[in-house]
């Protein structure tokens, strides 16, 4: 349901606003909203329009502007209080924020309160209330093995995968052995850098032996939901907001602690663009996993 989804994000948010100068990492934010970090930080910018640093960063960066104006403490105690322990760093984000130092803001005589608060409240709309623009179906699907060519780097550049893995399967005539080609993205690129970032070009194996130079992958069988995308791969971003940020959270699910993966209906030298069908498979949690799932202690909300 949609308000569970709400008060996991309320939760976060007064969490982050009652610890600024605590560990506020994805780790715990996740803990916090008792979900799986892969997924949260999706959830959390899907609804909100910010990711989780932006937001902890936004908050901590008031509450420092509050503590300028309103108390008479050094900076330096200031940036510790919301959380920088490097004094320069604070100041370098305090700048990016408000336009000028902290030292600079403090002694502004026409600078209240309520220029802080408006700041805090600039936060971007959530996009809970769009309409849903694609399908999105919740269906069961058995184990699969998907083998294919790592990728390392921007996902927006797997293609060049693709296109060696499509290579080898046509002049080692695999085809009759494989099913839907398949991509595989293994990191959370909010925290891995672009150039980190592992992901897989391939395909499900539906018999024989892993052929050399490929890598195997197996997905486990489950629940996922799967919404169908018609279009060009790179409107794809749009879609994933959508599963994550008005699908997920009036549908009553969990996402799996799983990543997920896109099946490619029909091939991109055969239709145009505009007709191209892509399914995104979310991994979910069982209804009973689901129902195990509670407020980690020590947290209220």
């Amino acid at each position: 349901m949609m308000q569970n989804y709400e008060a996991r994000m309320l939760r976060v948010l007064t969490y982050i606003h009652d610890h600024p100068a605590e560990d506020l990492s994805l780790d715990r934010l996740a803990e916090v909203a008792a979900m799986s970090r892969f997924h949260w930080h999706r959830v959390f910018r899907a609804m909100t329009g910010e990711t989780c640093a932006q937001a902890v960063r936004r908050v901590r960066l008031h509450r420092a502007a509050s503590l300028l104006l309103r108390e008479d403490v050094p900076v330096t105690e200031v940036a510790q209080q919301v959380g920088y322990d490097q004094l320069r760093s604070f100041n370098r984000a305090f700048a990016a924020q408000y336009g000028q130092t902290p030292q600079a803001f403090r002694s502004q005589p026409t600078c209240t309160p309520s220029d802080a608060l408006h700041a805090l409240y600039l936060a971007p709309e959530t996009k809970t209330g769009e309409r849903f623009m694609y399908d999105v179906i919740v269906r069961s699907a058995p184990e699969q093995i998907v083998i294919g060519l790592p990728h390392q780097g921007s996902y927006h550049e797997i293609g060049a995968a693709f296109e060696r893995f499509f290579t080898l399967c046509q002049s080692r005539n695999l085809w009759p052995r494989l099913g839907l080609p398949i991509g595989l993205y293994f990191d959370n690129p909010a925290e891995v850098a672009e150039a980190e970032l592992r992901s897989m070009a391939g395909a499900e194996l539906l018999a024989g032996e892993v052929p050399a130079e490929m890598q195997r992958k197996v997905l486990p069988a489950g629940r996922m939901a799967v919404l169908t995308y018609q279009g060009p791969y790179a409107g794809l971003s749009g879609a994933y907001d959508v599963l994550y940020g008005q699908w997920l959270p009036q549908s009553g699910e969990l996402p799996a602690d799983a990543p997920c993966f896109e099946r490619y209906l029909n091939n991109p030298r055969e239709v145009a663009e505009a007709d191209l069908l892509t399914e995104i498979c979310l991994p979910l949690l069982t209804r009973a996993e689901a129902a195990d799932v509670a407020t980690p202690a020590g947290v209220t909300g």
